[in-house]
């Protein structure tokens, strides 16, 4: 693999190390408020709605937790977008030979732990979570790789970001499929129209971000009312603003240099809090035995680790990938554990799959502790190698 990292890529990479940090504050804190005295209250103002209403036809009024899920979490999506976009054109996916063998990783990574959960629920009311174990969340995969600092490859990094990456476009393709409402397709083509409208703009050569990102909000808008989940938007309003030559003037470059923080410091830890505030009470425990939390666990604990590596060896050994010098058998290993760290996508995608708010709770601690679990053994496994290599070069 290239290891002539670009700026964009570094500060991504730094970016996520921050963001798992605040993520795992902000996880921890709302799990103690939600079980502490003000845990009605703190649950209460989630659900408090906010928004404005105009007329009868046009109404953006949703609880202060549909705001983020639905709204902010389409700016993160269109950071997500913007990142494959670039990872496409000029970064490590751009190159067939470097982008295989974390195409592949991401694919075993995917469809392993769709089918141990689907092999455990099917035929059941939560057959609808087949997607929830095959997210990973990069912002705390790479924070754990993080605390490796340079005793891991930066190959390894940059495999770890790109199957995450290609993970996050997995995901976001089942939820577009899969996870879709009342579907309404008036609205559905608006938005549609919408984004082939700005894709013209885009071979016109148009460059000035308000001309995308205003009709985005309105094509947003629609997506939310089409049925079909409005996050979605996001990714469809990254593919179509213009690339260029992907430098420092580059629109898209500008936009994601922008966004960085936002996503970082704000979005995500408020989607953290907002969506975590497990309340553990009643017979939480015994419902980690049920075939839902089964397969969850199943799915992020053995599936991602499973798949990710068995599909890596198998693109190798049939000649499509190359391991990269410097990253061992250990390595790829190591790095599917941490794959098997779910969190944002995986909390995301449990609230689109099921309605039953007990069945939400019980599978956002079936979530949590998956991933720390996964997360764990990936650092541990890591660390280990990391310590072989040193010994040998000394």
């Amino acid at each position: 693999m290239n290891k002539k990292l670009t700026k964009l890529f570094i500060e991504f990479f730094e970016s996520n190390q921050a963001s798992g940090v605040i993520l795992i504050l902000s996880m921890v804190s709302s799990i103690v408020i939600a079980n502490s005295h003000f845990g009605t209250e703190y649950m209460d103002f989630w659900h408090a709605k906010v928004g404005i209403e105009i007329g009868d036809s046009i109404s953006l009024k949703y609880s202060l937790e549909h705001w983020i899920n639905d709204g902010l979490m389409a700016i993160f999506f269109l950071l997500i977008g913007l990142e494959i976009e670039r990872e496409l054109y000029i970064g490590e996916l751009s190159d067939l030979k470097n982008a295989t063998l974390p195409v592949f990783a991401a694919i075993g990574g995917m469809t392993i732990p769709a089918l141990l959960h689907f092999l455990l629920n099917q035929g059941t009311d939560t057959q609808a979570g087949i997607g929830i174990p095959m997210a990973t969340d990069i912002a705390f995969a790479l924070g754990v790789l993080a605390l490796l600092g340079n005793r891991v490859p930066i190959s390894l990094k940059i495999f770890l970001t790109a199957l995450a990456i290609i993970d996050d476009l997995g995901a976001i393709i089942i939820i577009a499929l899969f996870y879709v409402g009342d579907f309404s397709f008036l609205y559905f083509v608006l938005a549609i129209g919408i984004f082939a409208g700005l894709l013209i703009l885009n071979r016109l050569g148009v460059h000035r971000l308000p001309f995308y990102l205003i009709p985005g909000f309105v094509m947003w808008y629609f997506m939310l009312k089409s049925g079909v989940h409005a996050t979605i938007a996001g990714v469809l309003l990254a593919f179509v603003i213009p690339f260029a030559r992907g430098d420092e003037r580059s629109p898209s470059y500008k936009l994601q240099h922008f966004l960085h923080k936002p996503v970082t410091f704000i979005i995500m830890p408020l989607f953290a809090l907002a969506n975590t505030g497990i309340a553990l009470t009643g017979n939480w425990i015994e419902g980690l035995a049920t075939p839902n939390c089964l397969g969850i666990f199943a799915g992020l604990f053995f599936g991602k680790p499973l798949g990710i590596t068995l599909f890596s060896i198998l693109a190798v050994k049939l000649g499509l990938s190359q391991l990269p010098s410097d990253v061992f058998w250990r390595h790829i290993i190591g790095a599917g554990f941490l794959g098997g760290i779910g969190f944002t996508m995986s909390i995301f995608i449990t609230m689109l799959a099921f309605n039953n708010p007990e069945i939400v709770q019980i599978s956002k601690i079936s979530i949590l502790l998956s991933s720390l679990v996964a997360g764990t053994v990936g650092f541990l496994i890591l660390n280990r190698q990391s310590a072989i290599i040193s010994n040998h070069s000394d």
